[in-house]
């Protein structure tokens, strides 16, 4: 009778044991899915990050480049204007003179 009883008993311990076993597995898969949300919000927020950084970086490059290629075309026709002007000038004296002879 004894042994019955303590065979019972191994058999309920044995089940709880189980039972705490599947509870623990189950909060330990939970935590691990939480865990991975988690690190994937954490991820995908860097990335956000990273992506805002290299377009304000890429704008703020490309403001500096078009301000650069504004002042060499502009540069640049200074440049024919003052080669043009001289010519212009020397054509028009010619003509001038052209009408006057």
């Amino acid at each position: 009778m004894e042994l019955i009883k303590r065979i019972k008993q191994a058999e309920e311990q044995a089940q709880q044991i189980v039972e705490q076993a599947k509870a623990d597995a189950g909060k330990q898969a939970e935590q691990g899915r939480q865990r991975r949300t988690q690190l994937l919000e954490e991820a995908e927020q860097q990335r956000k990050k990273a992506t805002e950084a290299a377009v304000a970086q890429a704008e703020s490059q490309a403001v500096a480049e078009v301000e650069d290629l504004k002042a060499q075309a502009e540069r640049q026709r200074q440049e024919l204007r003052d080669r043009v002007g001289n010519k212009i000038d020397g054509a028009v004296a010619k003509v001038v003179d052209y009408l006057r002879d």
